[in-house]
């Protein structure tokens, strides 16, 4: 990995949102209103200006990050004259397939999952992305971010946002008023965990509830876990099937991950015992972190907004991030992370338009501005982004050396990944054995 990926601190995300005041208004239900757009510059929407028409956008970014989403568009839906009809929902994964074969398919879909990109294509569904949208992803990302939203050498999808998935939130106080430093390699933080929970705190706090999704933070264990026994190629191999599931390799990934997350003594913080992980949200997972209730959190750097505005991030504050560490001191750090694709369902002309945007580095330095959002846009330009977490995290993906492994289980076939892979993190968090649940995972590849 580059020099940037051997930092072991990183910035988290600021928990208060700033919104652009654009002269634009937009209705909050999800619909852009007609507006005048005379105090608007839309010199850098030109091409579009003048489509009209209506687009229906389905994903699964709600709440604030659902505003800022609305917001980041704003301008371009009043100089292009295009209505945006924006839904975001908890159960995005689960049913979006059900409209799809509903025929009650949205214009334009996020989706967070490469597998089930993957399906709704070969369902038929999802359309290959028009001309202006191919152009813009070859010229703007990368080949493995552009691999993972091909099926069959066909583009049908174009990246958004991006996010690392190997970090692990602690408290900066209270380590420092226990002496304790953050570890360099895996047998350093089992070491760390064991002085902590011998002084009687619970050293970890791990949560696998998120409705329709519960399970997905198990599989965050599990993939990087397995990036670092076994590697980035035996990593790629496990995605793609040419090993199987149930293989040693993943065996051994679990059996690393098991240390942790199923031992009495170091979960769940002030949630319970093992058993208490199946249904402690991920998004209340790492607040005891404030209050000495647990001592480290594995969680996507995303997870900085689940903080009030009141938290102070950064390395002497409140909360504070380092990337998981390595076997073995001095190896390369796999990153692991994830991100959404738009993908389009339909070719109407402010379709088309609409997806052209949001594929364009105007549209990526428009979020960024708004902040609390990453891109992996090779053109994105990083003096936007404001916080510390955000600023590290686009180095890392915008570093040409830097091989970015999409987060596992979104990327298998959705049947497998986003499904029997997700639940297997429950049986066997609740006492199923390692070998039964990945023999049923095995079983239901496609």
């Amino acid at each position: 990995m580059p020099s940037p990926v051997h930092r072991r601190t990183l910035a988290a995300a600021a928990g208060g949102l700033a919104l652009l005041v654009s002269g634009c208004s937009y209705l909050s239900g999800g619909e852009s209103s007609t507006v005048d757009t005379s105090d608007i510059d839309c010199s850098p929407y030109e091409q579009w200006e003048g489509t009209g028409g209506t687009v229906s956008v389905y994903a699964s970014i709600r709440d604030e990050e659902g505003d800022l989403l609305e917001e980041s568009w704003a301008d371009f839906a009043a100089c292009s004259g295009i209505t945006v009809q924006y839904e975001g929902s908890g159960e995005f994964e689960a049913q979006l397939p059900v409209r799809l074969d509903g025929g009650n398919a949205p214009d334009l879909a996020f989706i967070p999952q490469p597998g089930l990109l993957e399906r709704a294509a070969n369902d038929g569904h999802a359309l290959p992305v028009a001309d202006g949208v191919q152009s813009n992803v070859e010229s703007g990302w990368s080949e493995d971010w552009q691999g993972y939203a091909s099926v069959d050498g066909d583009l049908y999808g174009s990246p958004l946002g991006a996010n690392m998935k190997s970090m692990v939130w602690y408290s900066p106080g209270y380590f420092a008023e226990n002496g304790h430093e953050v570890p360099e390699t895996w047998d350093e933080m089992i070491e760390l965990s064991d002085a902590i929970a011998a002084d009687g705190t619970k050293p970890w706090c791990v949560g696998f509830e998120s409705g329709d999704a519960t399970g997905w933070p198990g599989t965050d264990w599990i993939e990087n876990a397995l990036l670092r026994t076994s590697g980035t190629d035996v990593y790629h191999d496990w995605i793609s099937h040419d090993i199987a599931f149930d293989s040693p390799e993943v065996e051994e990934a679990f059996d690393l991950a098991d240390g942790v997350v199923r031992n009495e003594d170091y979960v769940n913080g002030t949630f319970g015992g093992v058993d208490s992980i199946a249904v402690t949200s991920f998004q209340e997972a790492g607040m005891p972190l404030l209050d000495g209730g647990c001592a480290m959190y594995l969680m996507g750097s995303f997870y900085g907004a689940q903080f009030e505005d009141d938290v102070e991030i950064g390395e002497d504050g409140d909360v504070y991030g380092f990337v998981m560490p390595p076997l073995e001191a001095g190896s390369d750090i796999p990153i692991m992370g994830g991100g959404e694709f738009v993908v389009p369902f339909d070719d109407r002309d402010e379709v088309v338009a609409m997806h052209e945007y949001l594929s364009s580095a105007e549209y990526a330095n428009q979020r960024a501005s708004l902040g609390s959002w990453v891109s992996a846009h090779q053109e994105l330009d990083q003096s936007l982004l404001a916080d510390p977490t955000d600023q590290f995290t686009a180095e890392v993906l915008n570093d040409p050396d830097t091989v970015f492994h999409f987060d596992g289980s979104d990327a298998m076939p959705s049947s497998v990944g986003t499904n029997v892979f997700w639940s297997g993190m429950v049986d066997w968090v609740t006492g199923t054995d390692t070998a039964t649940v990945l023999e049923s995972v095995e079983s239901a590849w496609p």
